[in-house]
């Protein structure tokens, strides 16, 4: 009998935010327009309204005599302490808060409100409830822990950290300590140099750690959302340092940050300038063709280009393709998505070309409304009620290190999640040519993460099946981020594999097997299939034609 993957790894899509709408924005009138919607119909409603109230009232009551009808979720790490469960007044509040949270879940699911109405609701609530929780005060127990230890002075040091936040981080608790990390010094360590560069972007070509080497290059093609180092964080965890390692030459782009003066750049202005990367890959190593390998945005930007290239027939300058946690299907459902209608899209066009760019701090704050609960109360608790630092955790410091997009990307990026153009043929055009990816038919390799909450797994899936060629789908048991950061040697790895895709994600998956350990040495095995004869290492960097300039990580990187 075949192994069926572990019950319960998989994880349903994305429950309320995700890239669309950290990209679109979230508008406070949106919000304000759902509470008055739901307070509209508790009025027109009120023995509904009136049911659930008794039922809230039954439980507190029974909460009062020291009932326990409910237990937190055992991945909710807010209620960890002993206090929650042993001390009568915490016990009785958790209980309290619990109940709550369950009787407005009931109120909405029971209501008579459409469902799009209903979705909106849960959205907002959810957010409401988090804030509410009773571990957000100076009465958790951990903050009064902390406070009678330290004689005062953690309400103080919280205090100066609010303080500074308000000034200095648009009012957002930090997510880490900015001073543990500086880029070049212990983030972004590989040695190479940059060997190319024009308006949108530099190239670094990595010196080889092997004795032999694969004659055609991976292009690594990274989000211009994120700055490219989430790929060489640290020697242990470094994508870059793993595909050296095992003899794969490695070229990396590195995104200038744009300002106003970008305004126009369009996704067909990365398209062509990927294209110039591209050839300089080939020039320097005198391969034919390239092995590409993109995430998130830039796995659409690489798609992009394929797309291009077979319009003007010239694809063969492309091998095979790898997509990590890329979307080309943009067909999401997520009640936060329900807020993205027209006049908010066109709102959102009309702000990032008064602006000249969007504000990459605007997407994080989006980003964090995703969990709140991890990236903005957790944090809230430690800087603020305990008065500690925020950690040392190098890929929050990535995660806050924040690019802008231009207007016109921004406005493309906006039209892509409103038509969906790649699901048909020529529904986008790029740089002057139409695309359809279904004659796009090099090999490519796809890898989405199971609780992925920014590109959820199944529209992933979907945009596997939306490209021509050999297709492989791998799907890791991790979110976005950790999804690509899976070193070998994690003893909680796994991902789900089928090699024969279905038409049905889930059809897909019920067929799949798990396998124990990390992604990267069956897409290692894929890859050096696909990446020519090896030969011994030539260690000199660029060529005579893209002579080395400025050491690795290069001077894109560093601009704020």
């Amino acid at each position: 009998m075949k192994d069926k993957p572990a019950k319960g790894v998989v994880s349903a899509p994305a429950t309320y935010i995700d890239v669309q709408s950290a990209i679109t924005g979230l508008r406070g009138r949106d919000l304000v327009s759902t509470l008055r919607s739901v307070s509209r119909h508790s009025l027109r409603h009120p023995l509904h309204t009136a049911k659930h109230l008794l039922a809230f009232g039954g439980q507190l009551g029974r909460v009062l005599l020291g009932d326990v009808p409910h237990q937190p979720s055992p991945r909710d790490n807010r209620f960890n302490d002993p206090a929650w469960s042993q001390n009568p007044f915490y016990r009785r509040s958790l209980q309290a808060y619990l109940s709550w949270q369950k009787q407005t879940r009931q109120w909405i699911d029971e209501s008579q409100m459409k469902p799009d109405d209903r979705a909106r609701a849960h959205f907002l609530f959810s957010l409401l409830n988090d804030a509410l929780a009773p571990s957000n005060t100076l009465l958790n127990p951990v903050a009064l822990k902390e406070l009678f230890n330290s004689g005062g002075l953690s309400v103080v040091r919280g205090f100066s950290h609010l303080l500074d936040d308000l000034r200095h981080n648009d009012g957002m608790p930090r997510q880490v300590n900015d001073n543990a990390f500086e880029v070049g010094r212990n983030l972004a360590t590989t040695p190479g140099a940059v060997v190319f560069r024009n308006e949108l972007l530099e190239l670094i070509q990595y010196k080889p750690m092997s004795e032999k080497q694969y004659a055609r290059p991976v292009l690594v093609v990274p989000p211009q959302i994120n700055k490219f180092y989430i790929f060489d964080l640290s020697p242990q965890n470094s994508f870059v340092q793993y595909m050296l390692k095992n003899g794969l030459q490695t070229f990396m782009i590195s995104w200038r940050n744009p300002d106003p003066r970008h305004r126009e750049w369009g996704l067909s202005t990365y398209v062509a300038a990927v294209e110039e990367a591209m050839n300089a890959c080939r020039s320097i190593t005198g391969s034919r063709d390239v092995n590409l390998l993109g995430a998130c945005a830039g796995g659409l930007t690489m798609a992009a280009l394929q797309g291009h290239l077979q319009a003007k027939r010239q694809l063969r300058r492309v091998h095979s393709a790898t997509y990590l946690v890329s979307l080309l299907d943009s067909q999401l459902d997520s009640p936060a998505t329900l807020f993205a209608d027209e006049q908010t899209l066109e709102a959102a066009k009309r702000r990032s070309y008064q602006h000249g760019v969007l504000d990459g701090r605007e997407m994080s704050k989006v980003f964090a409304w995703m969990r709140p609960n991890d990236l903005i109360w957790n944090y809230f608790v430690n800087n603020y009620l305990l008065g500690k630092a925020p950690p040392a955790f190098d890929i929050l410091y990535w995660n806050n290190d924040n690019s802008r997009l231009p207007a016109a990307l921004h406005g493309d990026l906006l039209d892509f999640f409103k038509y969906n153009p790649l699901a048909h043929a020529s529904g986008l055009e790029v740089c002057g040519t139409p695309i359809d990816l279904q004659k796009v038919t090099v090999d490519s390799f796809s890898v989405a993460g199971s609780n992925d909450h920014i590109t959820p797994w199944d529209a992933v899936y979907r945009s596997t099946l939306l490209l021509g060629g050999d297709r492989r789908f791998i799907l890791s048991n991790a979110g976005h981020v950790q999804s690509i950061l899976n070193p070998p040697g994690n003893p909680k790895a796994h991902y789900v594999d089928n090699p024969r895709l279905s038409s049905d994600p889930r059809a897909w998956y019920y067929d799949a097997k798990q396998v124990d350990g990390s992604w990267w040495p069956q897409w290692l095995s894929w890859i050096q299939e696909r990446s020519g004869v090896q030969r011994d290492t030539q260690a000199t960097l660029g060529s005579a034609t893209y002579p080395p300039m400025d050491p690795a990580p290069g001077n894109y990187v560093l601009v704020r």
